[in-house]
């Protein structure tokens, strides 16, 4: 059951962190539940994002949501193993260390860093052109050295300076392979598909060799290796899809239809996995072509995209295996990673840095999602934490990515207020 409680301090300067939970429905569609009663906890709010109204941050029942450090632009986070936390700031160049309230610059002078991820003492940095391996030890990195280079991005000289989703996420996988997600260049650029390194895909790079491991993944910035082992990305997908179902609305840009489709995949990868773009799209009506299905984001199948693959003869949706689970279009999902064990009825699952939609008429509310990690396998969305963005559709913050810490505590990552949340249970 949906239940939340909404407090706001006086002055404006307290938010509440309330309940904000969600069961499950079996067939994957998100559900409304009328609200009820829960316990209330207060968080302060940056103060460069303090005044106006309706800044209340919701949270599930007895959890309490603090303020833990001021980070301008923190993007992606990882813990190190002294247990300090290391948020990436692709503005700046650099990566931060937190430590109890201190904050140092770890390294800097970087080219868009953005993805972070341990191999033991080993940290990976994925600048938006390379990735950079270095020796951490006591709070320190050593030992710079290059992983991977020619990476494309806005200086690569074919592209000319246009380049979208320049940003790279990394990860590292059990066998010590790395993971890089290299975004698309644009809405709609099927030429990726062609370039040497391949774009809009998740490269794997192993015994000094870099390959496609997956393709059609327009932007992939969430990327996280599963307790299992496996490699999941959560995807940014294509903006303005045209209604690709026979009748008089079939090839227009409808906001009724843009407004939901195609959904955000949360995808686990294979080596050879397509998730379609740009010429298939992940359908989460229940009913294709009925403009009032009610909508589902588990198991979801293809469409054929009209502008791309109109007659079907660049790609066969039909032969792409369904996106085990998703999110609402234009959510626009960053930040992946899995958490052991959350606590109450939570328990094991995936953490999701939803940014919220740039472009969706209402605009889609950022929040941390979770999905349930049962039988190796990831449950519906649930919302985790949410009171972001205004009635009037205005933010104060977006999340970026969460974490769970050595603490147990969840940390959170956001852009908008240039802050970093830490999240706990009693």
């Amino acid at each position: 059951m949906r239940s939340i409680v909404r407090v706001v301090m006086a002055g404006g300067l307290l938010l509440g962190a309330a309940a904000c939970s969600q069961d499950a429905p079996a067939d994957g569609a998100r559900k409304t539940v009328p609200p009820s009663a829960a316990i209330a906890a207060s968080t302060l709010v940056p103060t460069e994002v303090q005044g106006g109204s309706g800044q209340s941050m919701l949270a599930p029942p007895g959890w309490t949501v603090s303020l833990w450090a001021r980070v301008p632009g923190a993007r992606l986070l990882a813990f190190a193993p002294d247990g300090k936390l290391l948020v990436s700031r692709p503005e700046s160049g650099d990566v931060v260390a937190l430590s109890d309230g201190r904050q140092q610059t770890l390294v800097e002078g970087l080219n868009q860093p953005h993805g972070l991820a341990f191999d033991g003492d080993t940290l990976y940095v994925a600048e938006s052109d390379q990735v950079d391996a270095y020796a951490y030890a006591n709070g320190a990195v050593s030992g710079r050295r290059v992983v991977v280079d020619g990476l494309p991005d806005d200086k690569s000289p074919e592209l000319g300076g246009k380049y979208a989703h320049a940003l790279k996420s990394v990860a590292v996988g059990p066998d010590k392979s790395l993971y890089i997600s290299i975004g698309s260049t644009g809405n709609i650029s099927a030429e990726d598909r062609a370039a040497k390194p391949e774009r809009a895909t998740i490269l794997r790079f192993a015994d000094g060799r870099l390959e496609t491991f997956a393709r059609g993944v327009r932007n992939g910035t969430g990327l996280a290796v599963a307790p299992d082992g496996g490699v999941w990305t959560a995807v940014n997908n294509r903006d303005n899809i045209p209604f690709p179902y026979e009748g008089d609305d079939q090839g227009k840009v409808e906001t009724s239809y843009v407004n939901d489709h195609p959904l955000e995949p949360l995808a686990r990868l294979e080596k050879g996995r397509d998730l379609g773009w740009p010429y298939c799209n992940p359908d989460p009506d229940l009913q294709p072509g009925d403009e009032e299905s009610p909508l589902s984001y588990s198991d979801r199948p293809f469409v054929r995209d009209f502008d791309t693959n109109r007659d079907g003869s660049k790609l066969d949706c039909a032969t792409l295996r369904p996106v085990e689970q998703g999110m609402g279009a234009h959510s626009a999902p960053l930040g992946l990673s899995f958490a052991a064990q959350l606590p109450g009825v939570y328990g094991a699952g995936a953490l999701v840095g939803v940014h919220g939609s740039w472009n969706r008429k209402p605009p889609r509310p950022p929040e941390v999602s979770f999905f349930a990690w049962r039988d190796n396998k990831l449950g519906p969305q649930q919302t985790l934490l949410s009171g972001f963005q205004r009635e009037d559709g205005s933010r104060w913050g977006r999340p970026v990515m969460a974490v769970q810490g050595p603490d147990k505590a969840i940390y959170v990552s956001d852009d908008y207020a240039g802050a970093v949340y830490r999240v706990s249970a009693s």
